[in-house]
């Protein structure tokens, strides 16, 4: 099958590429260009970049999940959810007509909160903390 001219300029950008990054030096780069635009057949261009790597090395991913977030502050969340459960079920164990457990995991999730604001904004002096410039 004949090679398109679309395929000669991906292969001849991976040449270019390469000769960048110096993988190739600048004569052999265009020894190679110059014969990847007088290739005919799509089943040529490979030999051009047959000892080349494939691609560009791959960006680091961002994070997901719960890797977004630094261990102290999974940690933090993972405490303040095991004692609220814990809490709960004491309530369940209680025939208490209302529900205390409210009062301990409010100031459980809200110290995790602050946590978390503490951390986003760099750890450093938490925002409700005002200087004295002087």
């Amino acid at each position: 099958m004949r090679a398109s001219d679309a395929e000669r300029e991906r292969i001849a950008k991976l040449v270019s590429a390469a000769a960048g990054e110096g993988r190739l030096s600048i004569a052999e780069a265009d020894d190679r260009l110059e014969r990847v635009y007088t290739t005919r057949f799509r089943h040529e261009l490979a030999e051009f970049v047959a000892d080349l790597p494939a691609g560009r090395p791959e960006a680091p991913r961002p994070a997901r999940g719960l890797d977004r977030f630094p261990v102290r502050l999974r940690a933090h969340a993972a405490v303040a959810a095991v004692l609220s459960v814990v809490l709960i079920l004491r309530w369940i164990a209680m025939d208490v007509p209302f529900f205390w457990p409210a009062g301990p995991m409010f100031l459980l999730w809200g110290s995790f909160l602050l946590h978390a604001r503490f951390v986003r904004n760099g750890g450093g002096v938490p925002p409700w903390v005002h200087r004295a410039t002087s």
